[in-house]
């Protein structure tokens, strides 16, 4: 009953409302059937659609390349390794929007970034970050793979828990090299893990909101604006609520049918592994 409360019924009313042309001047909306729908792939709904898929194609392979690598070092004999696993593991904890600010400090504009200050005082130019479309993007990219990284490690290091010591053994008295046992033995009985990284890291990806939110709010001209703060702008800022109601049911399909391939995809290769 809590489920259905909490999540189905607003969902529900959330594609009612798609319908209709509900927004601030419209108190008591009226149905339009899927005008919103229409006109929601007009506009800066391309653009942000193919920026969305873009972010979280890149976070996905760079989180998990990361994680991975992280992984395999920390499972040896790495002194301080426990250490280093909570430090890497640390920003998963902080709020995204608090790491967003964080990275704005960071790379903020001339004279009030930490890293314009730096470059001054060695004499540098300094470079206006969160202001070029490109380096804004970049930006957004390295501040959710410096977060979630470490999410991504612990579970791959929950998988090579798992992987028998003896077979690793085995192979390495066969004479298999490191990167043979890493792919022959170690990499299939990493499978689960890699599907859950995989499927986390993207459906992650596709609803980015908070660090673009607090670093560039979609800017510079809407340059980094995806479909979840272009949502936001509709809703807030323009108070279309019916045609943010219907961006918000196509991203909701549109994350689940891909979340839904890749899975089985994933899930096909483990059983042949």
């Amino acid at each position: 009953m809590v489920y259905v409360y909490v999540m189905v019924a607003p969902s529900a009313q959330g594609i009612v409302r798609s319908l209709t042309d509900w927004s601030f001047a419209t108190p008591k909306p009226s149905f339009i059937g899927l005008e919103n729908y229409r006109k929601g792939f007009q506009g800066e709904a391309g653009p942000a659609t193919y920026r969305t898929i873009y972010i979280a194609f890149v976070v996905v392979v760079a989180q998990n390349v990361l994680g991975l690598g992280l992984a395999l070092l920390l499972h040896g004999p790495v002194v301080g390794r426990h250490i280093l696993r909570t430090i890497i593991f640390a920003p998963m904890v902080v709020s995204s929007l608090v790491v967003g600010y964080l990275f704005k400090y960071i790379f903020g504009p001339p004279e009030v970034g930490a890293v314009n200050v730096i470059l001054a005082k060695l004499g540098l130019a300094q470079v206006d970050f969160l202001g070029n479309p490109t380096s804004a993007l970049w930006i957004i990219i390295i501040t959710v793979i410096w977060q979630f990284t470490g999410s991504t490690m612990v579970i791959y290091l929950a998988g090579l828990q798992g992987v028998p010591q003896e077979l690793d053994e085995a192979a390495a008295l066969d004479g298999a090299g490191y990167w043979k046992r890493f792919w022959y033995v170690t990499r299939p009985l990493l499978a689960p893990a890699i599907t859950i990284n995989l499927t986390i890291g993207l459906i992650g990806g596709l609803k980015l909101f908070d660090q673009i939110f607090a670093l560039t709010n979609g800017g510079p001209g809407n340059q980094t604006q995806t479909i979840s703060t272009l949502i936001y702008q509709i809703f807030s800022q323009f108070s279309q609520y019916g045609l943010a109601a219907a961006l918000a049911v196509v991203l909701a399909i549109f994350v689940g049918i891909l979340a839904f391939i890749q899975f089985a995809v994933l899930r096909r290769q483990e059983r042949n592994s």
